[in-house]
């Protein structure tokens, strides 16, 4: 194992997001000389959760690894619980059990399960002691999915891949909120001629996938006009009052994260979720039962002059998306 490229890989691994307990995995897959592996990683998702995978590979001329693909995928099945892994389970023609796989992935665990013959189980635990089934196959064929995961068995969610390049590109934190619907702000994007540009990015799901399945991406550069700072000035949130939490507010929504605000309903302090909406020039509240709230309630009068001058602004055709195509800068 070359060390320089583990102390480079190490380097990638944290600025992407990823901590010392995925570190330490790969190092072990890296010792072991494995030609190529996969990290699983899960992030908490506002329904369901997100599934990360990431993709190493050893150069076929060196010892070195490479880690140049990050797949993130929003499951809205029941969240694995500490400990937990999908099992996959084969049984003898009498009903004992024969071998459990055990896959941290659902998708690649619902995708191995129907190419299985003879009869298997899908289940969820910590052991085949402890688990509760989500499927069952008998002879090949299958005969029972539970009916809180028909959807996810069914209909698996597509994943999206992410590319990387030396620890550029989107991240944990960044690809998880991406494929929630959310925008996220990048200040270190490149145009096709190689100039730098700053720029909300989020999936577009109006248009198809491209022929590796990803949906394409939508840029929204600072010309659009939407200024998150100037959006959360013009709502009564706590939050906004003092300089570090209203700061801390903002770097959130820039991450594409749904941070949790404090705003005053019926002369009461609630709390809401909230969200930039961004191609509208808005923000969203969501109460923490997912239902929305109606955001003019919480609007300042000046909120209103300013959501006036955004509209103004698309209406007189000012607004300047960057064309489909430009990328990260690697």
């Amino acid at each position: 194992m070359n060390l320089n490229n583990l102390e480079d890989l190490k380097d990638e691994m944290k600025k992407l997001g990823f901590g010392d307990a995925h570190i330490v995995k790969m190092e072990e897959h890296m010792r072991n000389n494995e030609p190529f592996f996969r990290l699983y990683d899960e992030v908490k998702a506002t329904r369901g959760q997100v599934d990360i995978t990431l993709h190493f590979k050893q150069s076929g001329q060196s010892d070195y690894y490479y880690l140049n693909r990050l797949e993130a995928v929003h499951n809205q099945a029941k969240p694995l619980e500490e400990g937990q892994k999908y099992l996959i389970i084969t049984h003898t023609p009498e009903g004992q059990d024969n071998g459990v796989k055990k896959m941290e992935n659902l998708n690649e665990a619902v995708a191995y399960f129907k190419k299985q013959s003879g009869n298997v189980e899908l289940a969820v635990g910590k052991s085949a002691a402890s688990k509760t089934m989500l499927a069952n196959m008998e002879n090949g064929k299958i005969n029972y999915v539970a009916r809180d995961f028909d959807r996810s068995f069914k209909s698996p969610p597509m994943p999206q891949i992410f590319w990387l390049n030396h620890g550029e590109g989107f991240g944990r934190e960044h690809a998880a909120n991406l494929v929630q619907g959310r925008s996220v702000y990048r200040d270190d994007l490149l145009n096709r001629d190689g100039i730098h540009y700053n720029a909300w990015v989020q999936l577009d799901t109006d248009k198809p996938r491209d022929r590796n399945d990803n949906l394409p991406m939508r840029h929204f550069t600072d010309s659009y006009g939407y200024d998150v700072k100037a959006q959360l000035g013009d709502y009564r949130i706590k939050e906004m009052e003092d300089p570090k939490t209203a700061l801390k507010l903002e770097n959130q929504l820039l991450n594409g994260h749904r941070p949790l605000v404090t705003v005053f309903k019926d002369g009461e302090e609630t709390k809401l979720y909230l969200e930039t909406a961004v191609r509208y020039g808005k923000l969203n509240f969501y109460r923490e039962d997912g239902k929305p709230e109606k955001r003019e309630q919480f609007q300042k009068e000046t909120g209103l002059e300013v959501s006036s001058s955004f509209n103004k602004k698309m209406d007189q055709g000012k607004e300047k998306e960057v064309a489909q195509g430009q990328g990260m800068a690697m």
